[in-house]
């Protein structure tokens, strides 16, 4: 029998998971996250000087950031997003700890990727953050209907 037509049934962690072509993903996190791909300025909360990196994904609790150097898990560093905001430029300030490190998947976008987890953010960022997750979400969905 040919795998690509065969129907399969997956029993992974309590969750069923059918498909006729292969494995479908389900979004299980408690915080979704969203694609992304905006400016993010940062600096070692012990350094002060300024480096830039991009965001690949973000949800309320952290961000998936590409960056030039090389850093340490528990890294503190002061982040600044950028992103458009009808006609001018706005940004989401937070304070974040990296979690997690390996090699970028694209070398373009710095040589390091790390997943930092959100320490503090205040609640006007934290706003700012799902007010832009809303319009992600909406453009997403108007894009699918085309």
């Amino acid at each position: 029998m040919n795998p690509v037509k065969q129907s399969k049934t997956i029993k992974r962690k309590g969750i069923k998971l059918s498909s006729k072509k292969g494995v479908v993903a389900i979004e299980r996190r408690k915080h979704p996250r969203f694609n992304l791909k905006l400016p993010l300025d940062y600096f070692r909360i012990d350094d002060k000087e300024n480096h830039g990196g991009i965001i690949a994904n973000a949800s309320e609790l952290g961000i998936l950031v590409y960056l030039p150097e090389k850093m340490e898990i528990g890294t503190t560093l002061n982040t600044e997003i950028f992103y458009a905001k009808g006609l001018e430029l706005d940004s989401i300030k937070a304070i974040g700890k990296v979690v997690w490190s390996d090699l970028a998947a694209r070398k373009s976008w710095g040589e390091h990727r790390y997943g930092l987890q959100f320490k503090s953010i205040d609640k006007k960022n934290l706003n700012k953050l799902k007010n832009l997750f809303e319009e992600v979400g909406k453009a997403k969905n108007l894009k699918g209907k085309e």
